[in-house]
């Protein structure tokens, strides 16, 4: 998975990605290099006393240097900036699959892992690959090029590399094999984590107002024991791993010594090659080191690289069409027929043969007890998840062939829990409509009631918003929504009980003036309160997803005694009729 990954995205990146092996290769010769001029330089220098020898090679060994470090320098900075490029185009992925996902798949996913996912997931990946091109690039070359120049000092007493590679790669792979489920587990702990911690940040009023706070920190605390749990294993086998590594090391190292002290006694081996033979079995144990840091990290980027490609290789239960409509032929009505919707493995559907007819120009309003599906019936218009059974209609067209682009200009929805994004007053009610004037932006707030306190605010329509709009009340966040939706003009309006946080004189002259600058326009209601909705010129009630009645409010009080039961729970007999 880790490969594929990894193949993808970095096809766009193959000239730099050549030309840091290049360096690679050209800096690793230098070093591989180095060794045997020392050795040089103590033999026939050194030893006899030559100083021009000495001087002549070591300005040699001078240059060569600076050709490695220089390589070095190139591959570190091609390595990083590809690593990075990577990063960010995968986050990019990411964060496009998202947006293209229904509710559906957010909700099997969950908020919380699909943040981990784009970000931790895809900084342990991109760890990887920088630590592959900086470093694991170089140690195969090191190693096969050092006991290539090993064996061309002397063949015998390279025979202990024949004991020292074997032992340390064995020795890694039990330790790496040990440390993948680890990594799994520690990375759906942090997922744990998160959605703990984003649940009481989000929460927090909640928290507050029950005095929890002693429970949610045992929860945080459970989550976070957990987590730590794992890194303590995973970080046992890590630090594992180097004193094991280091053994092999110091034992093959005295051993060069006890046969090289024989070999060069006995007149079989120089002493600046003895001196080059360790360097080179440094080289090689560095590398198998270069290695080993990679082996750390390659399992848990596995696990990561296999929860990106989950999200990657999720498709949309709401697919654009192969061919889609770009134009409309009327003006805003819209149909349903005989449509439903029920979630994967779902015993009973959620919304089942819900036909509906609202035209431009009327109101019509849905009206239900909690859990009768009135807001799944609204989210089938603006696609946020697809009918599973019949059909969706805009002006004749059904939703599914429509461009998206068309159904988002035409469709304008107010959700039963408005969110406001971080910024001002302005840039959220320009959300979408960018082009709209600061005169239609006010214009907006009068009908949504919200003129008069956004003026009162600091800066106007320039007055900063917090993420969630959290500095505002539930009321006001309410009416900016509405107002965000009468600046996008859309032909048809849906609000699923979007006048809940509003007290009854805001509600009224709300819905007055909504009336008249909604005269045109195709309006669908979803709400609680009785007042807000009797005057629709329809009303659908809903009963555990089925159409229980339809009419105006006084034909339903005398057809519907669902409907009825829903009135009284609010008003008088008398104050009904």
């Amino acid at each position: 998975m880790l490969i594929r990954l990894l193949r993808s995205h970095l096809i766009p990146y193959k000239r730099p990605i050549v030309l840091l092996v290049l360096l690679q290769l050209v800096q690793t010769s230098a070093m591989l290099y180095l060794p045997t001029l020392n050795a040089d330089i103590i033999d026939n220098g050194v030893v006899l006393g030559d100083t021009g020898y000495i001087l002549r090679f070591g300005g040699l060994m001078l240059a060569v240097s600076v050709v490695q470090v220089v390589c070095n320098i190139g591959a570190v900075f091609y390595g990083a900036r590809t690593a990075a490029a990577l990063g960010r185009d995968i986050r990019a992925g990411i964060f496009d699959r998202v947006q293209s996902f229904s509710s559906r798949e957010v909700g099997h996913f969950g908020a919380p892992s699909l943040i981990t996912r784009t970000t931790n997931d895809v900084q342990q990946v991109q760890m990887l690959t920088l630590m592959a091109f900086t470093l694991v690039v170089a140690a195969p070359i090191m190693c096969f090029g050092g006991i290539f120049m090993a064996l061309g000092l002397d063949v015998p007493l390279s025979s202990v590399l024949l004991a020292v590679v074997p032992v340390l790669g064995v020795a890694v792979m039990m330790i790496v094999r040990r440390m993948r489920p680890l990594f799994r587990t520690m990375q759906e702990r942090l997922d744990g984590v998160n959605r703990v911690l984003r649940e009481q940040i989000t929460g927090i009023r909640v928290i507050r107002a029950f005095v929890k706070d002693d429970y949610e920190q045992r929860r945080f605390h459970e989550g976070n024991t957990a987590l730590t749990d794992v890194q303590i294993r995973t970080g046992r086998l890590m630090a594992l791993m180097f004193p094991t590594v280091m053994t092999v090391v110091n034992v093959s190292g005295v051993a060069v010594v006890w046969f090289g002290a024989h070999r060069i006694d006995s007149g079989g081996m120089e002493i600046g090659a003895l001196t080059a033979f360790l360097a080179y079995l440094m080289q090689i144990v560095m590398s198998v080191m270069m290695a080993t840091f990679m082996f750390m990290m390659m399992p848990r980027a596995e696990v990561c690289a296999e929860r990106i490609e989950e999200v990657l290789g999720t498709a949309s239960s709401v697919v654009p069409p192969s061919a889609p409509v770009r134009t409309l032929r009327r003006h805003g009505q819209l149909e349903l027929r005989g449509a439903g919707f029920r979630y994967p493995g779902a015993e009973a559907p959620v919304l089942q043969g819900i036909d509906l007819l609202a035209r431009p120009g009327e109101t019509t309003a849905v009206i239900g007890s909690t859990g009768s599906g009135k807001s799944t019936l609204l989210g089938l218009v603006p696609r946020l998840f697809d009918a599973t059974e019949g059909s969706v209609l805009v002006d004749g067209e059904d939703v599914r062939e429509l461009d998206p682009e068309l159904l988002a200009g035409t469709v304008g929805l107010v959700p039963q829990r408005p969110y406001l994004f971080s910024g001002t007053v302005a840039s959220n009610l320009r959300y979408g409509r960018p082009d709209a004037t600061d005169e239609e932006l006010w214009h907006a707030l009068e009908v949504a009631q919200a003129r008069e306190f956004v003026a009162s605010m600091e800066g106007g329509l320039d007055a900063p918003i917090a993420q969630g709009g959290s500095n505002v009340s539930g009321g006001q966040r309410q009416r900016l929504a509405i107002a965000r939706v009468l600046v996008h003009r859309p032909e048809i309006y849906l609000f699923d009980d979007s006048f809940s946080a509003l007290d009854y004189a805001t509600d009224a002259a709300l819905r007055t003036a909504l009336a008249r600058e909604t005269a045109e326009a195709t309006v669908l209601i979803v709400a609680q309160r009785v007042a807000t909705i009797r005057e629709a010129d329809r009303i659908l009630v809903l009963d555990e997803g089925r159409v229980a009645g339809e009419g105006r409010h006084h034909e339903l009080m005398a057809s519907s005694e669902t409907y009825r039961e829903i009135v009284l729970s609010q008003l008088t007999e008398q104050e009904a009729a």
